[in-house]
């Protein structure tokens, strides 16, 4: 069996939104017990990650090291069609992932522990993040 959501995430500019419990209903709504979920980010300024969900501190230490990585208004991108954080923030989603894969086990998303789901926005300013969410199995 295979079924499809997609969520809407809103952010408030950089950084990362916990879209964890988004993605357990989903999964929990296809019925399915055993199998595959896979998430897909429809954007190239934007990417997905599992992380450390008990500390903010993590995601705080994330974005510092990004931010060193990548700057901002960097004269090394001539693409700043929409600012000085375009270029950089299509860097970052290359150096990430716009797609995940979780196995599902019992009806839920098998995650581990200390482990969420997020969308990690690389723009400035807040934007509307399409994720497609499917399940494959029985």
């Amino acid at each position: 069996m295979y079924q499809a959501k997609e969520l809407t995430v809103s952010t408030r500019g950089r950084g990362l939104v916990d879209i964890t419990g988004e993605v357990q209903k989903a999964v929990k709504g296809t019925g399915i017990r055993e199998g595959l979920c896979t998430l897909f980010l429809h954007h190239t300024s934007a990417s997905l990650l599992i992380s450390e969900n008990a500390d903010p501190v993590v995601q705080r230490d994330l974005e510092a090291f990004f931010s060193r990585l990548v700057k901002d208004g960097d004269p090394l991108f001539q693409h700043d069609a929409e600012g000085p954080d375009d270029m950089p923030a299509h860097v970052r989603t290359v150096l990430t992932q716009v797609s995940l894969s979780i196995p599902v086990k019992d009806g839920a998303a098998d995650l581990g522990t200390w482990q969420g789901v997020y969308v990690w926005e690389h723009r400035t300013s807040p934007h509307r993040r399409r994720v497609t969410v499917s399940v494959l199995g029985g």
